[in-house]
């Protein structure tokens, strides 16, 4: 099964793994594993698909996808034996599908930003970033509980978290922020950013300007 939905993933045909999902609910688990692959892009698929597949499994079966919101969140530590860094975007995938059913779960993934270990933040901000950005439209309080977390991470060295600090703000609609850093429209820092099944090669000053 694993070999077949990395083959679904590489040819972006989402839909098969979300039918696949309704069949056989242990898709959710493979995908998640799939999360874990050495190429990037097949991991951030496996992200986009996970949230595809557990919004239609939640909407007859809520605690299915509430056990693998808890073993994501579990993954996140070192007792996993195996630290899923995509854990907070698959988690944001179906919190922002579902933001009523699992409210309690969009505060503990937005908090990830100041709750997670040190030690382990340096690897998953960028990805935390990028799940706040997700959820910020349908959990705005939250967000604001963390406002400054994000804005200080505009200073942070690594271009790539400056970039998602920047990406998080616009998904939230909080532009002022970013217009009170000049240097900011300069930074040519590089950025990927995953959108519409691809990853692009941005920088900082792009996403300013986006």
């Amino acid at each position: 099964m694993k070999d077949h939905l990395r083959q679904l993933l590489e040819e972006q045909r989402t839909e098969e793994i979300v039918g696949a999902a309704m069949q056989k609910k242990r898709v959710l688990g493979v995908l998640v594993s799939l999360t874990f692959a050495p190429d990037p892009l097949i991991a951030w698929r496996a992200v986009e698909a996970f949230g595809a597949a557990a919004d239609r499994i939640a909407e007859t079966n809520p605690d299915y996808v509430r056990s693998h919101l808890r073993r994501l969140q579990w993954l996140m530590s070192d007792e996993s034996g195996g630290v899923c860094w995509y854990a907070p975007q698959a988690m944001a995938e179906i919190i922002r599908r579902r933001p009523s059913m699992f409210p309690d779960y969009a505060a503990i993934v937005i908090s990830f930003i100041h709750t997670v270990e040190e030690e382990d933040l340096a690897q998953f901000r960028p990805g935390i970033l990028w799940a706040i950005g997700r959820l910020a439209p349908v959990a705005a309080n939250e967000f604001e509980t963390v406002l400054p977390h994000i804005e200080a991470c505009l200073d942070h060295l690594d271009p790539q978290v400056r970039g998602m600090a920047v990406w998080c703000l616009k998904q939230a609609g909080r532009q002022s922020p970013i217009d009170a850093r000049t240097d900011l429209a300069t930074d040519d820092g590089p950025v990927e950013l995953y959108e519409n099944g691809r990853i692009e090669q941005t920088s900082v000053r792009a996403l300013v300007d986006m």
